[in-house]
């Protein structure tokens, strides 16, 4: 298992704060990232087998992913297998080292590590309604790396199909318990109900709501995801049109703008055909036109179980690797 490595991994530590790496090379936006993916699968199976249902992340792939310039690592987990049993229970040693081991690595090389519940606004199959608990399961997170300032936390993965009330409360509550753990320099990234769209942001209601969210520090990061198949649902390879990224951001960049706040795409995707890459070339020179407002971007996605799947980044042979990285990386260094 991965955390009986930690040791190795937290000779690191040292290093941790180490210039960032966005600092030591010249950017266009300030993050260029990814997904790993893996450590959320097998949700049915709420306590899964590691190596069965579920795996971490491969640290020489991170290294090739710096290499090529990228300085964000969203990493994928469920809520579940961190605290089993409930919001409140205490934290499971070994998925947490699992945790611990990859942020150490990820900010050990100056690159920051994205803390990212992969749980749709859900626990155990039900709509988180516990705001208390939740603040309290963040707190209980954030305090193990309150003094690490590589380190970013998003809210939840997706929230979807919920009260836009319930939405706005349950990223309060999450911003309220990583700052009461002490976690004062790190960014925040609250999501949006209706799968956070970019697309939908103005129009779904999260613009109204979520603006009036509060952080003492001033640090948050709205975060959006959005894909240029017919539906935005990142299932399909085919993309509406070659503008269809910039189009989908314009709402929500002018959102931004005005309010004086600033966003990221958390997820972004497209196949592996002519009209989708220039869909993603026009879009992030969109962004790029507009980096008063949006931050970067984190393509969807990498992990060692991707396998043929159509936006897999995953080194050496995904098919967004091979062909897509090439087309936009100098969109982002």
């Amino acid at each position: 298992m991965l955390f009986e490595k930690i040791l190795a991994a937290a000779a690191l530590a040292s290093a941790a704060f180490a210039a960032p790496a966005d600092k030591r090379q010249t950017r266009k936006l300030k993050f260029f990232g990814i997904n790993e993916s893996g450590a959320e699968f097998g949700e049915k199976n709420f306590t899964g087998v590691y190596g069965k249902e579920y795996i971490w992340y491969d640290l020489n792939t991170i290294d090739t992913f710096m290499q090529q310039g990228m300085n964000m690592f969203r990493l994928n987990f469920l809520m579940e297998r961190l605290t089993p049993g409930s919001l409140t229970a205490p934290l499971d040693p070994l998925y947490l080292g699992n945790l611990t081991q990859q942020i150490t690595y990820i900010t050990g090389k100056g690159a920051y590590a994205m803390i990212q519940p992969h749980n749709y606004g859900r626990f155990l199959g039900e709509i988180i309604t516990d705001t208390a608990g939740f603040k309290t399961w963040w707190q209980n997170v954030a305090e193990q790396y309150k003094d690490n300032e590589l380190v970013v936390f998003d809210t939840n993965n997706e929230y979807h199909d919920m009260d836009q009330q319930l939405v706005f409360d349950l990223n309060q509550a999450a911003i309220d318990g990583v700052r009461a753990a002490g976690a004062t320099s790190q960014y925040i990234t609250p999501e949006g109900n209706s799968w956070s769209g970019a697309w939908t942001w103005v129009s779904s209601g999260n613009a109204a709501s979520l603006i009036n969210l509060k952080d003492p520090q001033d640090k948050l990061i709205y975060q959006m995801h959005q894909y240029l198949d017919t539906d935005g649902s990142g299932t399909h390879a085919e993309c509406v049109s070659a503008t269809i990224f910039s189009e989908r951001l314009k709402a929500a960049t002018q959102w931004l703008k005005d309010n004086k706040k600033q966003g990221l795409i958390g997820e972004f995707a497209a196949g592996n055909n002519t009209q989708c890459i220039n869909a993603l070339k026009d879009g992030l020179s969109y962004m790029g036109q507009n980096s008063d407002v949006w931050t970067g971007a984190l393509w969807w996605a990498a992990g060692p179980w991707w396998g043929d799947y159509m936006y897999s980044m995953e080194p050496p042979s995904g098919t967004a690797y091979t062909v897509v990285l090439p087309e936009i990386k100098s969109y982002f260094v």
